[in-house]
């Protein structure tokens, strides 16, 4: 019971780590090339070192469905983010397509980590607040670093409510719901719908215009979304 207990918290922990990892790493990411090369790249890395890991870890091979779903989404990605391209291709930063490719890997550790909790019998609610608990207490001391003044204004609490209820709390809980009753690999790959949401919502609120590549692109994730939601086949056994 006591080696049970302590691999609980190793997860935790190591979940905890993941979460903490991905954000700096993204937004420096985003930050070196752009929103659309920083996004893609996270994204787009991230159900493939899940499927590696996930992998390596059960031993056994991807499922041929996944595989296809996730090429096909990640095509589709790359088409809606306009990285076909080639002006938004030149002076790309190294270190900062590594960071993307570090924010992906820190989210598969992440899902990887909250799939082994859940798969032991914690709620997916318990698991998502365990390990976000544990990450705001790792990232007190960035935040004391960086200020806090912020916090008093009207726009720091309303951004603070925003990205703490919305875009984290609601968000998370589902995504710990869906990996509690899905292979981490399928949920990985299913968040690649954000860059297709992420423009369907540009096209209706912001009435900006789509490319004849950017609609394509939306149509390659919809249909290897469909293709993971499809019945039938070999499940996956996740650790």
């Amino acid at each position: 019971e006591v080696l049970s207990d302590v691999r609980f918290v190793v997860l935790v922990v190591v979940g905890a780590l993941g979460v903490l990892a991905y954000q700096p790493a993204f937004f420096f990411g985003t930050e070196a090339n752009g929103v659309a090369i920083g996004t893609v790249v996270a994204l787009g890395s991230a159900p493939i070192v899940t499927g590696v890991i996930d992998s390596l870890l059960t031993r056994k091979k991807p499922e041929a469905r996944w595989l296809a779903a996730t090429a096909l989404a990640i095509v589709g990605v790359v088409m809606v983010c306009g990285l076909l391209d080639p002006r938004q291709l030149v002076a790309v930063n190294p270190l900062g397509i590594a960071a993307s490719v570090g924010a992906g890997a820190a989210y598969a550790v992440y899902a990887l980590a909250s799939k082994a909790v859940i798969a032991r019998s914690w709620e997916p609610l318990d698991t998502m607040g365990a390990m976000f608990a544990t990450a705001a207490v790792f990232s007190l001391p960035v935040l004391l670093l960086a200020g806090t003044a912020w916090l008093g204004t009207t726009q720091g609490l309303a951004l603070v409510a925003w990205l703490g209820v919305v875009t984290t709390a609601v968000a998370y809980l589902l995504f710990g719901w869906g990996l509690s009753r899905l292979p981490v690999t399928t949920v990985s790959t299913l968040t690649l719908a954000e860059p297709m949401t992420a423009t369907l919502l540009g096209l209706i609120v912001l009435q900006e215009q789509l490319t004849a590549v950017s609609v394509v692109g939306i149509i390659a994730i919809a249909a290897g979304v469909v293709l993971l939601s499809l019945p039938g086949g070999k499940v996956t056994v996740d650790v």
